[in-house]
C-alpha cells in the first residue's frame, strides 16, 4: 500500500500526516495512570506488621498501642510522608522521635501493667508518652526543653491524651514527689544511669534506658529492681541524643 496524505480541517491544510494503513486521526494522548492513596491507618498496619511484629516484637497489647497512636500527629507537617517509615525524625531543636521498631522494643521490655506509674525522660514531640498511655493511664513526663514540653503538651491534649502529665524539667532528676515508679523509661542517652532514677524505681520495677557517649556507642539496658538492688542486661546497640542537664 502507498502512503496516503490525510489533512484534517482547513486550519492544518498545511500539513500533511502520513500513516502506513490508511487515514487515521492520532490517538488522543492519555493521562498517567492514577492509584489511590494508602490511608494513614494501612501505613499504620503496615509498620507494625513488617517493622515491629516482624522484628521479634510480640506483646499484643504494645502491637495494639502502636496500631492505634497516629505517629503523623507528632512529627513536623513536612515530615508527616515519612511518619511510618522506621527511622527517626527532626523535630526541632535538634531532637528526634525515635524510630518505631526502637520505641516497640522499649515499651515491651518496660513490661507495663494497667494501672502501672510510669516515668519517662525525655518526653520529645509525646509519641512514646501515647504509646505508654494506651497501656497505662498514669503516666508522667519530663522535658528539659520548654518549646518541646509546651508542644508535646497541646498535641498530646489535641490527640486525646489528656492523663499525661507533662513537666518541663531535668530529667536527670525524675520527679520524686511522684514516685516511686513500677516502671521507667528514657529516650535520650546519659552516661551513666542517673542515681535519682534508680532511686525513684519501685521494688520490683524495670528500667529502660540507653547509656553511653553519642558518638562511641551506646547501648539500651532493662534493669530490674530486686531486694533494693538493680538487675542490669544489655538488650541492643543504640544510638540516642545525649541527656542534656541543666
Amino acid at each position: 500500500m502507498g502512503h496516503t496524505r490525510c489533512v484534517f480541517g482547513s486550519a492544518l491544510a498545511a500539513t500533511a500526516l502520513l500513516f502506513l494503513s490508511g487515514c487515521q486521526q492520532p490517538p488522543a494522548p492519555q493521562p498517567p495512570p492514577t492509584f489511590a492513596p494508602v490511608s494513614l491507618e494501612s501505613q499504620r498496619e503496615r509498620m507494625v506488621k513488617d517493622q515491629i511484629r516482624a522484628r521479634g516484637v510480640k506483646d499484643d497489647r504494645v502491637l495494639a498501642a502502636m496500631a492505634h497512636v497516629p505517629r503523623e500527629e507528632f512529627v513536623p507537617a513536612d515530615q508527616r510522608p515519612y511518619a511510618y517509615q522506621d527511622r527517626p525524625l527532626p523535630i526541632g531543636e535538634g531532637q528526634t522521635i525515635s524510630q518505631p521498631y526502637i520505641v516497640a522494643l522499649m515499651t515491651e521490655l518496660l513490661e507495663v501493667k494497667k494501672g502501672d506509674s510510669v516515668l519517662e525522660i525525655g518526653t520529645g514531640s509525646g509519641y512514646q508518652a501515647a504509646v505508654l498511655a494506651e497501656l497505662t493511664p498514669n503516666v508522667y513526663t519530663i522535658e528539659i526543653i520548654p518549646s518541646l514540653a509546651q508542644r508535646a503538651e497541646k498535641t498530646l491534649r489535641r490527640v486525646g491524651y489528656a492523663t499525661i502529665k507533662v513537666k518541663t524539667g531535668d530529667g536527670y532528676l525524675g520527679w520524686p514527689e511522684h514516685g516511686p515508679f513500677d516502671g521507667i523509661i528514657v529516650t535520650c542517652a546519659p552516661e551513666k544511669v542517673p542515681r535519682p532514677l534508680q532511686d525513684q524505681l519501685a521494688e520490683g520495677g524495670t528500667m529502660v534506658i540507653p547509656v553511653g557517649p553519642e558518638w562511641t556507642g551506646q547501648t539500651l539496658y532493662l534493669l530490674r529492681k530486686k531486694g533494693g538492688k538493680l538487675e542490669t542486661t544489655a538488650v541492643v546497640p543504640v544510638r540516642f541524643v545525649p541527656m542534656v542537664r541543666k
